[in-house]
């Protein structure tokens, strides 16, 4: 048995009856949350739910410095390869600069990078997100693909994961992915594909992560991917507070819904949720080289 912390007392929780999810991907930071401080309460909620951990991503230098500080202060004190999924919750920060930002220049988030790893050794674990976004174009694409292959470098060179963003760019982000090397853990968040771009990420070495769109009803090529990525290769998030799985569409996302995200999927894959669970948050533990998980 272990104990989640739940209503300000412990609460006996066997492993074998609930799921113990991951969320791989999700944005706690007060620039995501209109201003307030709600990163304590959304994680002691995700404990509650069955989550075992978070990965709190940066898309800038403030929003990275943010979820850095929020890692340490959120996490049971476990760190970057020791950590065993089960009666730790454990939280971690990815630090980087969103295509939407990379007008910008990518200087001032390629020194945090390197700062944040020293001062927070095993907090920090990927570099991102990052990568292209055609559909909004908020940053011209030369910068957006500069910026992106700056990164790739930087997510190598410090060992951390790569985590992708990418929206109407397949073509050019695994082209870039390609021409750089892929880094040897590289995580495509919130995968919006089908199985021809899951095929394609997935001979890069890439792990796909999903999210509530899987549950939207005009998803069918994400479910289609859904189902033909392994297993080991195949990791959950909320993205929160964006993309609030059904039925909660619509309304602001938080980690405890990843468990929405992980039943649906599970259904897709025709297997019980407790199974997606461990198999899904052994393969964040993977990518984010996290240690063992359980």
């Amino acid at each position: 048995m272990s104990t989640a912390c739940g209503a300000g007392k412990e609460v006996e929780v066997d492993p074998a009856a609930t799921p113990r999810w991951f969320d791989s991907h999700c944005h706690l930071q007060d620039a995501y949350v209109e201003g307030r401080n709600e990163a304590a309460v959304e994680a002691r909620e995700a404990r509650d739910a069955g989550v075992s951990g978070l990965v709190c991503a940066g898309t800038n230098p403030t929003t990275s410095r943010q979820a850095v500080a929020l890692a340490r202060d959120l996490s049971d004190g476990v760190r970057r390869g020791s950590w065993t999924g089960n009666e730790a919750f454990g939280a971690w920060a990815t630090v980087g600069l969103h295509p939407h930002d990379a007008s910008d220049g990518v200087d001032e988030t390629a020194a945090l990078i390197g700062g944040e790893v020293e001062a927070n050794p095993g907090v920090v674990v990927g570099v991102g997100e990052c990568g292209l976004d055609y559909h909004y174009d908020h940053s011209a694409r030369p910068m957006q693909r500069s910026a992106f292959a700056v990164q790739v470098g930087l997510a190598k060179r410090h060992g951390l994961a790569l985590v992708v963003h990418t929206r109407e760019a397949w073509d050019d982000t695994l082209d870039i992915l390609r021409a750089e090397g892929p880094p040897e853990r590289t995580v495509i968040h919130c995968f919006t594909g089908g199985p021809e771009e899951a095929r394609r990420c997935l001979d890069l070495g890439a792990y796909l992560s999903f999210s509530g769109i899987v549950t939207f009803g005009n998803a069918s090529q994400v479910r289609e991917a859904a189902v033909v990525c392994p297993s080991d290769r195949l990791l959950v998030e909320t993205d929160s507070p964006f993309l609030a799985p059904v039925p909660y569409r619509g309304k602001a996302n938080r980690p405890a819904l990843v468990a929405i995200v992980g039943e649906a999927v599970a259904s897709l894959r025709g297997v019980a949720a407790h199974e997606l669970a461990r198999s899904s948050t052994k393969a964040a533990a993977a990518a984010f080289a996290l240690g063992r998980s359980g």
